[in-house]
């Protein structure tokens, strides 16, 4: 098992998650988080953190088409192991629907 980011977390960008990760298996887009499934060791801990309720285990259904998502990215953007500010308008699209068709951005996040 690993976890995975989904689109929830885009325009968000919590890093509450990548803060508690034992092994830094986080990587950083311009406007979200994925993770390394063959990085991450399925501790968990980062799933209660994520305000934005972006981060499942790869058993819900509803993770499987994610997981390519988070390996492919995840090859691709800097990695992040520190805790940074959330985007300016996090709050405000928390609970927005049809994020990835809307704002999902391919180009990397700064990193560490």
């Amino acid at each position: 098992m690993t976890y995975i980011v989904n689109d929830l977390c885009i325009k968000c960008k919590y890093t509450d998650c990548v803060e508690v990760c034992p092994v830094d298996c986080f990587y950083e887009g311009e406007n979200m988080l994925v993770i390394h499934p063959d990085e991450c060791i399925d501790c968990g801990v980062c799933e209660p953190e994520c305000p934005a309720e972006a981060i499942l285990p790869d058993t819900e259904p509803e993770a499987e088409k994610w997981i390519e998502f988070n390996r492919q990215y995840s090859e691709q953007w800097p990695n992040i192991t520190r805790k940074i500010d959330a985007m300016p308008d996090a709050d405000d699209f928390q609970k927005v629907e049809g994020k990835f068709d809307k704002f999902f951005s391919p180009a990397p996040g700064k990193g560490d």
